[in-house]
């Protein structure tokens, strides 16, 4: 295949409707219905996908008995329509707020270490400077949040960066380690103990993520490299507001990363434990889009972030 001019699209006369007939499709996987939702004709979002494929000189879709499923090369024009319609999206909403006298919007995902720390930090420092930016945050688990970035929901976000078929198009800043503690209820007789070793807390019950996570996983090969066996009598959540509750009334224990430990003990929600794990999770950083144009406000924001990080971290 000829490499194509970088402005090919304008010589295709690529059409918005093309990029949203693509989504449709995506998510129909029926043609049919897929017209019937952007309220075109059949035989008329037949021809703009075959135009498609001609400029492109690749097959977009397969059609298969359950449907029309994407290919490869349908893939990547399904994501890179998507970012795309986002952006004129976002652009729209960006004028708005300019003519309102805003200064704009920005979406950003962080997990929860980060969340506890330095957004905060960040968002109150642009805060000082632009009020009235709108800041959007979305706190969720990293490969949450890796999809809502490749889907160009976010301008960027603090996390991990994990395995993945391709992750080419991704920009990644490391920012800090991240080390893990055990923790208990203010009272628990474990406290008292000041040569506490892992041995003493294999027995109780634990407060642990759910299995296949990573955390768990680390929190199980622990007890594993000590000659321990993992805990059995284990509560299986994420759910903070639950984690807390059972740890108020129960002796169990939990597992989480140190800053948020220290967050929750600052408030007297929780202690941690006199012992040190032998394990931490990996690194965090900002990750973000190559091909993303980042707003004037996430600008901002991502340049306080970094500069509060350097504090922070």
């Amino acid at each position: 295949m000829d490499t194509l001019n970088p402005n090919w699209f304008l010589r295709a006369r690529l059409k918005t409707r093309q990029l949203l007939l693509l989504i449709a499709l995506d998510e129909q996987r029926n043609i049919h219905r897929a017209a019937e939702v952007l309220h075109m004709t059949q035989p008329a979002a037949s021809k703009q996908i075959k135009d498609l494929e001609e400029m492109l000189d690749v097959k977009l879709f397969e059609r298969r008995p359950r449907g029309m499923e994407p290919t490869l090369y349908g893939e990547t024009m399904i994501r890179h329509a998507r970012m795309a319609l986002t952006s004129l999206s976002l652009a729209h909403d960006d004028v708005m707020a300019l003519k309102s006298g805003l200064v704009g919007q920005v979406e950003v995902g962080v997990i929860m270490t980060p969340a506890m720390s330095l957004l905060p930090k960040a968002i109150a420092k642009i805060k000082q400077q632009a009020p009235l930016l709108r800041i959007g945050v979305h706190l969720e688990s990293s490969n949450t949040l890796l999809d809502m970035l490749e889907r160009g929901t976010l301008d960027f976000m603090i996390g991990r960066i994990l395995e993945r078929d391709n992750s080419s198009h991704l920009i990644y800043e490391e920012l800090t380690e991240e080390p893990a503690c055990a923790v208990a209820r203010l009272d628990h007789p474990l406290l008292a103990n000041d040569a506490l070793q892992l041995k003493d807390l294999a027995g109780h019950g634990w407060i642990l993520p759910p299995q296949g996570s990573i955390l768990r996983h680390r929190c199980d090969m622990m007890f594993r490299r000590a000659g321990l066996e993992p805990p059995a009598n284990v509560v299986d959540t994420t759910a903070l507001l639950l984690i807390t509750a059972l740890l108020q009334q129960t002796d169990m224990l939990h597992v989480m990363p140190v800053d948020v430990a220290r967050y929750y003990a600052s408030l007297n929600v929780l202690a941690i434990l006199p012992i040190e794990l032998p394990f931490k999770m990996d690194a965090f950083g900002i990750i973000r889009q190559h091909d993303h144009l980042l707003s004037p406000g996430a600008n901002l924001l991502l340049t306080a972030v970094r500069a509060a990080a350097k504090e922070v971290y």
